[in-house]
């Protein structure tokens, strides 16, 4: 039993100085996969509409972002994508 390492305390994976942020009770965007479950969807369908431009939705990085307000305008029939 030489080889027994001793635990430790991870620290925090946030850092100190952004500790004190402002809370956003809500986030400006869903994932695609967020927007398959509020649709009821599979994961691949809502990336075929998304792709499609079915769904409002922008590329970002190598995401796909879906703006909170747009897709539930072109949900209620608000908006076309």
């Amino acid at each position: 039993m030489n080889n027994v390492v001793p635990l430790r305390a991870r620290r925090s994976a946030v850092p100190a100085e952004t500790t004190n942020l402002p809370v956003t009770p809500r986030r400006a965007t869903y994932t695609v996969e967020e927007v398959a479950v509020i649709l009821g969807l599979g994961r691949s369908s809502a990336y075929g509409m998304v792709r499609r431009g079915e769904i409002p939705a922008k590329r970002m990085g190598g995401r796909w972002l879906i703006p909170r307000q747009r897709f539930h305008a072109w949900l209620d029939g608000e908006l076309a994508p």
